[in-house]
């Protein structure tokens, strides 16, 4: 159940209840693709860097330990001891970006195994089994990721059919609910806008799937190459026809910078691999820029990563021992930097919500958007 509490233009401060606990919005997810953060981040940790939710992958939980594994083991949260919401994602994205050989029909997709190579269907009932299994507090709907650019007349067709593999999901789920053995009863189906980048297939996709009146929708397809204004104007097109009462996710979406924007325009929870994918790479986010702990600079700076930063790493390491560490190769400057980087990511959310709570969300952004993005 979603709360709008205010809005300042078209950004929203909004509070989410869901079975496994309640999510202050607008929020950030932390992406632990196959049960784990990469970078030897565990869930123990993560309440310690403000994470509210956590998102998992279907496709590669699927294929490694397998879902009815995970099943057996109690489901997602049982196995990774994180307490909290978790959003699985449908295996649509990974089943077009890392399947080489797919094959597309109404029924599903027939697809090739990234790890070795064996066939695999998975359509709207095997996605929701699926993520039934791994026991989410949210499943999203499996749909169709179409390469951009696409032709208006295939990306037409993509969304009709996803909207018929929406309907599916909604059934499946609805069923697997009612099962006496499943494991998480108040599942959430949230639905997928596509549409590549044109208008009226954003807009058209939009009025047909808020029609299925589902707990949450979420804007997909985009940051996958696109230039940045044509994202945030997809947003700005699609934002005035999505239910107020709703959460509205930006999927795989991206920079602190992104998200400043993604917020300004109405949009109210993000993931992205960036802040753990970045930091395993030696670059921090801090509200005055980018460092890469690489530079000889940091050689024999004792300062912390970011001087008005309050996480466990900043409160206790300097950035000449986090250069060393990146130098020497040693994975406790992957660990360290990934830790700083959740944090930051969190406390930024933090700090929108405070600024939308106190009516000064514009000021917020204009002092910010700049100098966020910049290196240092």
């Amino acid at each position: 159940m979603y709360k709008l509490i205010k809005q300042e233009g078209r950004a929203r401060r909004g509070v989410f209840e869901t079975v496994h606990g309640t999510v202050q919005m607008p929020a950030f997810m932390n992406v632990a693709t196959c049960g784990a953060i990469k970078g030897a981040v565990s869930t123990l940790d993560l309440k310690d860097l403000h994470c509210q939710v956590q998102l998992c992958n279907t496709y590669h939980l699927h294929l490694r330990p397998g879902d009815e594994t995970v099943k057996k083991l109690g489901g997602l949260h049982k196995m990774t001891r994180w307490d909290g919401p978790i959003l699985t994602d449908s295996g649509g994205f990974q089943v077009f970006s890392l399947a080489k050989l797919r094959n597309i029909k109404e029924e599903g997709v027939t697809f090739a195994s990234h790890i070795d190579g064996h066939r695999i269907f998975m359509g709207p009932e095997e996605s929701m089994r699926i993520q039934s299994n791994l026991g989410s507090t949210i499943a999203m709907a499996f749909d169709e990721c179409v390469e951009n650019p696409a032709e208006h007349a295939y990306a037409k067709a993509s969304c009709e059919r996803t909207t018929r593999w929406l309907v599916r999901c909604k059934k499946e789920l609805e069923r697997l609910c009612a099962l006496p053995d499943t494991l998480n009863p108040h599942q959430m189906l949230w639905g997928i806008n596509q549409g590549c980048t044109y208008d009226d297939l954003r807009k058209d996709h939009m009025k047909s799937i808020r029609e299925l009146d589902l707990p949450g929708y979420a804007i997909g397809g985009l940051a996958v190459g696109e230039p940045i204004e044509v994202m945030y104007h997809v947003i700005e097109e699609v934002e005035p026809l999505m239910p107020v009462d709703r959460p509205r996710y930006l999927m795989g979406v991206g920079t602190p910078a992104n998200i400043l924007e993604a917020v300004y325009r109405g949009v109210d929870i993000f993931d992205c691999v960036m802040p753990t994918r970045n930091a395993r790479h030696a670059h921090i986010f801090t509200m005055q820029g980018i460092r890469n702990m690489r530079n000889a600079k940091y050689e024999l700076d004792e300062n912390p990563l970011d001087e008005t930063c309050q996480c466990p790493v900043c409160q206790h390491f300097t950035r000449a021992y986090i250069h060393h560490l990146f130098k020497a190769e040693e994975m406790l400057g992957m660990r360290l930097a990934v830790m700083h980087n959740l944090y930051f990511y969190n406390t930024l959310m933090e700090k929108i919500r405070q600024a939308l709570d106190e009516g000064r969300y514009e000021a917020f952004y204009r002092e910010n958007i700049e100098k966020i993005g910049k290196r240092i």
